[in-house]
């Protein structure tokens, strides 16, 4: 514990893999290779209670909730819910494919952003990526209602290649109002990587650079796209501890830095205070 205010210092964005269980399952590209049959993982609401409240001890100042899809998670209310009352601002990566009521009053909450994937203006183009027939019309009228309900939306597009209409996808999430949107390419990790082991050289750079995740099983990575580079477990130890360890400095070393990389995308930059991404073209994957 004696390393803890370096770890304070360092920390500022904690990413909460907080379910495996998605309605898609973006066969393609998707990095922690979710869908409808996967769990909850073995972290329990409790445990993700603590997890919150060390991160804020820590110096944490945003958090991001991610999967799968987070709003299948049973505690999903009650998380957001507590870690905007332990001062956190709170980004939640969603699929935007079904939203109930309780949850759009979440996203209108000022401390609350919400963030989605987007993959082509074309419905049977975005439907081949998500494998689920129908998933276009609904993500993309609910990204209309997010801006109607003046919630911060931001949208990534990922360019899977193909021939995909990357640009005219872009250009129709801004005509309906969308302010930030981002584009980049797929990270070779989860479904993309194809069964072959990932390399560190898929990442974008900044992994473990004032972030990390908290994986469904405890497990604790330098980030979601990075999530083969493990550092230990916040299921039989604290956060802080895991963090001041050898091995988390190990891993976050292993990653090549590169001057002027941004984020991977879900991944929210550390030093932006509203916890948004730029709109300029960055990297990585939807949470599929």
């Amino acid at each position: 514990m004696t390393m803890a205010p370096e770890v304070s210092a360092a920390l500022r964005f904690l990413s909460l893999e907080i379910t495996g269980r998605c309605q898609l399952s973006c066969p393609l590209h998707c990095y922690a290779q979710a869908g409808p049959t996967r769990g909850h993982g073995s972290m329990t609401g409790q445990d993700w209670h603590r997890v919150i409240d060390e991160a804020a001890v820590l110096g944490v100042t945003a958090v991001q909730f991610i999967g799968g899809e987070p709003t299948l998670h049973p505690d999903f209310t009650n998380l957001v819910e507590h870690a905007v009352r332990a001062g956190l601002r709170v980004r939640v990566y969603s699929n935007l494919f079904r939203v109930r009521d309780k949850h759009w009053q979440l996203f209108q909450d000022p401390r609350v952003s919400v963030a989605t994937s987007y993959y082509s203006d074309d419905a049977g183009e975005h439907d081949a990526v998500t494998g689920r027939a129908g998933s276009h019309a609904a993500t993309r009228a609910n990204i209309v209602e997010a801006v109607r309900r003046r919630v911060r939306v931001q949208v990534g597009i990922v360019d899977l290649g193909g021939g995909r209409r990357v640009g005219r996808a872009r250009a129709e999430m801004q005509a309906l109002g969308v302010e930030q949107v981002r584009v980049d390419r797929v990270r070779a990790v989860g479904n993309a990587a194809g069964g072959a082991v990932p390399l560190v050289s898929s990442l974008c750079g900044r992994c473990g650079d004032g972030k990390a995740a908290v994986l469904p099983d405890g497990t604790v990575a330098v980030c979601e796209i990075g999530r083969f580079l493990t550092a230990g477990s916040v299921r039989g130890a604290s956060l802080a501890s895991v963090l001041a360890g050898e091995r988390w400095a190990e891993v976050a070393a292993s990653v090549p830095r590169r001057a002027g990389a941004a984020p991977c995308d879900p991944d929210c930059s550390p030093n932006d205070g509203t916890c948004q991404p730029s709109s300029g073209g960055t990297c990585g994957p939807s949470n599929g």
